[in-house]
């Protein structure tokens, strides 16, 4: 998917500008070919406002408390299951390199099951997924579904 990012901010005179307007590349895997991570913008902490519209830091993939984070996950068609996965151990250390944090909230011997600490805010854009919750209940969400992941345990 092409994603385009805009960022607002204001200059040193307090006027509104645009401080970013570009593509942004997705993070892929090797280990798990197909995945794309498009990271757009968050921070460890509550936004300070008004911005100059620089990036704030955040170094791992999700945010402490009172933090966040904006971005795309794709996931293609037919995804592999981590326990399926024939270099276990390689796929989980690609996951850490790159996404600091995230390899370690996934339960590799239960496909794509985690718990975060986070409210997650998905949106389907396009193809279907199947959200399954810990008690084994299954949604099945398409092009324009919302959800509202409140730091419960799913896949």
């Amino acid at each position: 998917m092409n994603i385009r990012c805009v960022v607002t901010g204001r200059d040193s005179s307090g006027k509104s500008v645009f401080t970013k307007d570009s593509a942004v590349a997705p993070v892929m895997l090797d280990q798990l070919p197909g995945l794309e991570f498009h990271r757009l913008w968050g921070s460890d902490s509550l936004p300070q406002l008004p911005s100059n519209g620089t990036p704030p830091p955040c170094p791992r993939y999700f945010p402490p408390a009172g933090g966040f984070r904006f971005g795309f996950f794709t996931v293609p068609p037919e995804t592999q299951s981590l326990a399926e996965h024939p270099n276990l151990p390689a796929a989980f250390a690609e996951l850490e390199s790159k996404f600091p944090g995230l390899a370690e909230v996934l339960e590799p011997l239960n496909h794509g099951m985690h718990t975060t600490d986070t409210v997650d805010f998905d949106v389907v854009i396009s193809g279907e997924i199947y959200l399954e919750l810990d008690n084994g209940a299954e949604v099945l969400l398409e092009p324009g579904d919302c959800v509202i992941q409140n730091g419960t345990r799913h896949a």
